[in-house]
């Protein structure tokens, strides 16, 4: 399958800088199956879910994951400095990183970085910019000098129209997160508010939390010609008991399982198995690395509510995957000609 099958041209001025405020006013775009569409805002939500439906959201927690420092070399007895940015992008123990580094060409294992009064060595040096580092403090006084010195990833579509500031501290978390561990946030939780979610539950739809951190890899672009050559980055994600029942039940008595997200849609569908009785979901921790694009089967997901995505892009090819390529596509164009908002601070769709 051609990659250039999932492109499209978005005008710039709808490519989201600022998230809506309040942020149950962003627009909604509702798909229906048979290609219908509706416009309505986020606080119309509610009428499209039903008692006994099951909202499942992301819990993850952006980290301040962007550093700016210096990188200290050897040369004699002296220390020449030069500046470098990293990105905190997996963790791998409690004093370890993966990152992602800038500029990265002359870094060097055995190289040591400063940000503030935190202080990290190079362990070794990947492809692509990518690094891993060993910090001088670990776990816990680790998380709080990282809390003190980085500042929030925004996505580079944002980043290189203007720097990050004290709003997205707040604007770029949603109100579901607990768990820290993201790099990027699950985009379409942040539509939500306490009023929404109230309404929800009056409404009688039960609201679950899972967990997936999501990775850098979110925004890496599909370089392959062919769809099915491309791999994603691996994600952690933990389902707990009581998510796997509930979502167990709701499959059992026929209910519909409502997925906020990508990142919650990959959790499910890489968790889900099939059986005799049908799919069931393991409950636990594991890793996320399957690519969802068109031909997939949803074996968990029954509606999807979703922000609108990068042409080319594999959150792009899952939406596709879901809805239809020409129906979503379809509604990409609707919505461009009535310019809704695009990308992670923009607007929402719901396919049901």
């Amino acid at each position: 399958m051609d990659v250039s099958l999932f492109d499209f041209e978005l005008p710039e001025a709808q490519i989201a800088l600022r998230p809506a405020n309040p942020r149950d006013s962003a627009r909604l775009m509702v798909v229906e199956a048979d290609g219908a569409i509706a416009h309505r805002t986020m606080r119309d939500l509610p009428d499209y879910l039903a008692a006994g439906d099951t909202l499942l959201v992301n819990d993850t927690r952006v980290i301040p994951a962007r550093l700016h420092g210096q990188r200290l070399r050897a040369a004699g007895l002296t220390q020449i400095p030069a500046k470098i940015e990293i990105l905190l992008h997996r963790r791998l123990a409690g004093d370890r990183f993966s990152v992602l580094a800038r500029p990265a060409r002359k870094l060097q294992a055995g190289d040591q970085l400063v940000f503030g009064d935190l202080k990290a060595e190079v362990t070794a040096r990947g492809e692509s910019g990518e690094a891993e580092l060993r910090f001088a403090l670990s776990g816990a006084a680790l998380d709080a000098a990282i809390a003190s010195h980085g500042e929030m990833p925004l996505p580079p579509y944002i980043a290189g129209k203007r720097k990050p500031d004290a709003r997205d501290m707040s604007d770029y978390q949603t109100m579901f997160a607990r768990q820290d561990g993201s790099v990027a946030a699950p985009t379409a939780g942040l539509h939500f508010d306490a009023d929404t979610i109230a309404r929800l539950r009056v409404r009688g739809v039960d609201v679950v939390e899972i967990t997936l951190h999501v990775g850098y890899g979110t925004f890496k672009p599909v370089r392959a010609d062919a769809v099915e050559d491309h791999r994603v980055d691996p994600e952690r994600y933990t389902i707990g008991d009581r998510a796997a029942e509930t979502i167990a039940g709701a499959r059992a008595d026929g209910r519909r399982i409502v997925a906020v997200g990508t990142t919650t849609t990959r959790a499910l569908e890489s968790a889900s198995r099939e059986s005799e009785n049908g799919a069931w979901l393991r409950p636990g921790a594991g890793t996320a690395e399957l690519f969802i694009y068109p031909g997939h089967h949803f074996r968990v997901v029954d509606a999807l509510l979703t922000n609108f995505h990068l042409p080319r892009s594999s959150l792009l090819m899952l939406v596709a995957a879901f809805g239809g390529r020409d129906l979503v596509l379809a509604a990409y164009r609707d919505a461009i000609a009535r310019g809704f908002q695009f990308y992670s601070y923009g607007d929402a769709m719901l396919l049901i």
